[in-house]
C-alpha cells in the first residue's frame, strides 16, 4: 500500500467517506477516547485482507494484527477465550490464536495470514479448517457493537457490516517508530 493511498489532507473523515474507504478495500485509521487506550488501529473489512493490506499492517502499523470477528463466526470455527474475557484492562476478548490448515506455508507471510482470514469468514469453514496455534489473532466483538463496547474490536465489526461485508474486520495498533504506543 503506497502513502500516496493514505488520504492526508483531512485530520478527520466522515462517516460516509470511511465506508466509501472500507469498500474499496483501502485501511482506515481509528483513533479511541484519550482516557481509554488513546490509539490509533488500522482497520479494514476482513473480505478484503489481501497479502498488500497485511503487509502493510505489519511494516507500517507494526502492532499487533487481530482478526474481530462477531460471535457467530467465533461459534461456528470453536474457538475459545484465551482468558476468562475479564482478565486485561479494556476486556479484550482474545481467542485462542489461528492458522489455515491448507494453502498456507509457516502461517507467518502476509500471505499466509491473508488467506487465514480468508479461510476463518468464509461461511463455508469450520473447526476443522483451522489450526491452533496460529499467526492470526481473533477476537471477539461483544454483541451490540460499539454501542455495548467502545473498542476497536467492535468498531472494525461495525464498520465492515455497514460497509456491507461480513460482520469482521482485521486491526492493526499504530506504534510509534520508537515502539512505543
Amino acid at each position: 500500500m503506497s502513502e500516496a493511498a493514505i488520504k492526508t489532507d483531512t485530520a478527520l473523515s466522515s462517516i460516509d467517506e470511511i465506508l466509501e474507504d472500507v469498500r474499496a478495500g483501502k485501511p482506515v485509521i481509528l483513533v479511541d477516547d484519550e482516557n481509554r487506550e488513546n490509539e490509533g488501529d488500522l482497520i479494514i473489512a476482513a473480505e478484503m485482507a489481501s497479502a498488500e493490506n497485511i503487509n502493510f499492517m505489519a511494516k507500517d502499523g507494526r502492532g499487533l494484527i487481530c482478526l474481530p470477528m462477531e460471535r457467530a463466526m467465533v461459534e461456528r470455527l470453536g474457538l475459545e477465550l484465551m482468558g476468562r474475557g475479564d482478565n486485561t484492562h479494556h476486556r479484550t476478548a482474545f481467542t485462542v490464536s489461528i492458522e489455515a490448515k491448507e494453502g498456507v506455508t509457516t502461517g507467518i507471510s502476509a500471505a499466509d495470514r491473508a488467506k487465514t482470514i480468508q479461510t476463518a469468514i468464509d461461511p463455508e469453514t469450520g473447526s476443522y479448517d483451522i489450526a491452533t496455534p496460529g499467526h492470526v489473532f481473533p477476537l471477539l466483538a461483544r454483541d451490540g457493537g460499539v454501542l455495548e463496547r467502545a473498542g476497536h474490536t467492535e468498531a472494525a465489526v461495525d464498520l465492515a457490516r455497514m460497509a456491507g461485508f461480513s460482520a469482521a474486520g482485521v486491526i492493526c495498533e499504530i506504534m510509534n517508530d520508537d515502539g512505543t504506543m
